[in-house]
């Protein structure tokens, strides 16, 4: 019998969670974000569902060739830009877009061989200090991409928020993401093209932000990565449920121990169920007793410590039998949840499912 562990990709909640984004900035258009095979979704499985969006973000130059080779023509910009000269030949090849973040690839860019102009999106460092020219390289960079024979007209100005999750109020939050605002401004005013700026939470929380492109990767997923909040607040719908079945019901005596070091006693005699799942499935080993699951549709929660392939449940007032489905994540159960336990954030949980699971999509 196969492994009974399963994520369910739901492709209706891709396309509404596309729609609900192209609603809060109507006037913008979207780069679909689905570097890290889909956030862990699926590429393939996710652009053709999001093949409304007007052009794919993507951070490797394999994933491009992916969806080209998918049959999707749809724009395609490489997040990190070109990492050696012999990238644009395939860039040309694929019709991709570049971020050009960094001195060294304008020269690339400078020095490329005659052939068909790479459309570029020059990134300034507005105060996240991670990629992209400081404010005050900015029109020297943007006049060397222009001066270039090998970049096409039309570059796309750029930056990424640092804290773009904390929405403005008055407790002051959201400062650093005014200053991004006024330090990008001021850098490219007068410069022509388009503007980029805001990610899943700039649009969500930042309508100053939208401009001419906005930048969703876990919203479209129907995640949040604001403290506090699922996706369902603001209108999203979950795209994966992360499933498996229970394959053993044991009892266990009060004071017996669970697991591996023993770390959850039990407080009473009582059921506890095995299900058939662990961090090698790429549920969170940090889980701590108590994460919430749900078992044949009924509330529980994990106890002992999460190992390879198998989670402890207390079964305590639930009503369960071997084979019962057991739900980790899901539009019953916010991702979200599971990974504030764990100390993380969602997208961090999608993407790191494993090889093994088996994907099914809805």
């Amino acid at each position: 019998m196969a492994r009974p562990t399963s994520a369910t990709i739901h492709t209706d909640a891709l396309r509404h969670n596309l729609g609900q984004l192209r609603a809060r900035a109507p006037a913008s258009r979207v780069m679909a974000v689905v570097k890290a095979d889909g956030y862990g979704h699926g590429l393939e499985r996710v652009a053709r569902a999001l093949g409304a969006a007007d052009a794919f973000g993507v951070a490797a130059l394999s994933d491009a060739e992916r969806l080209r080779a998918a049959g999707l023509s749809q724009p395609i910009v490489l997040l990190s830009g070109i990492n050696e000269p012999d990238d644009i030949a395939r860039v040309r090849e694929l019709g991709v877009e570049s971020v050009v973040h960094h001195h060294s690839q304008l020269e690339m860019l400078e020095q490329a061989p005659a052939g068909p102009a790479v459309r570029c999106w020059l990134k300034v460092d507005s105060g996240m200090h991670r990629l992209g020219f400081p404010p005050g390289a900015v029109r020297d960079a943007h006049a060397r991409l222009e001066a270039a024979a090998a970049v096409a007209d039309g570059i796309v100005l750029m930056n990424h928020f640092a804290s773009s999750d904390e929405f403005e109020g008055d407790s002051g939050a959201g400062q650093q993401t005014r200053e991004q605002l006024r330090v990008f401004a001021e850098a490219t005013a007068g410069l022509p093209g388009a503007r980029s700026l805001a990610n899943s939470a700039g649009v969500l929380g930042w309508p100053q932000a939208h401009a001419d492109w906005i930048r969703p990767g876990g919203a479209l997923y129907g995640m949040s990565v604001v403290a506090g909040t699922t996706g369902t607040d603001f209108g999203l719908r979950p795209a994966m449920t992360l499933a498996t079945r229970l394959i053993a019901i044991n009892p266990v005596c009060r004071g017996g121990r669970i697991g591996y070091s023993g770390t959850w006693t039990c407080p009473d005699d009582m059921p506890v169920g095995v299900a058939a799942i662990g961090y090698g499935d790429g549920y969170p080993r940090a889980a701590p007793s108590g994460t919430p699951v749900r078992v044949n549709g009924q509330p529980a929660q994990v106890v002992g410590r999460v190992s390879m392939d198998l989670m402890a449940i207390d079964l305590r007032g639930v009503q369960a039998r071997v084979g019962d489905p057991v739900i980790l994540w899901g539009p019953e159960l916010p991702v979200e949840r599971i990974a504030e336990g764990a100390g993380t954030i969602a997208y961090e949980l999608t993407c790191s499912i494993t090889r093994r699971v088996r994907f099914v999509e809805q």
